[in-house]
């Protein structure tokens, strides 16, 4: 029996309309907190919803609701794709 492999990036690398699961914050301090507490925490389903045309920022729906990001604090969410 075969297991899936699940592939490893930053949710600012998550192209729209893509699912994607958290797995881990790179951030630390404040910034892991307020991603906490907008509710980024481990295991959490994330579907990408828009990037700005300049890509920056980005909008995503956690926990059935919308959240805006800058890509800086996207790119310190590593996230698994199925």
């Amino acid at each position: 029996m075969q297991k899936k492999i699940k592939k490893c990036r930053m949710l600012a690398d998550v192209l729209p309309g893509q699912r994607t699961r958290i797995r881990c914050h790179h951030g630390c301090g404040a910034i892991r907190q307020r991603l906490l507490d907008l509710g980024f925490v481990p295991d959490t389903e994330i579907s990408m919803i828009r990037c700005a045309p300049l890509g920056d920022p980005l909008q995503c729906k956690v926990s059935g609701y919308n959240v805006t990001l800058r890509k800086s604090e996207a790119s310190l969410i590593e996230v698994e794709s199925e």
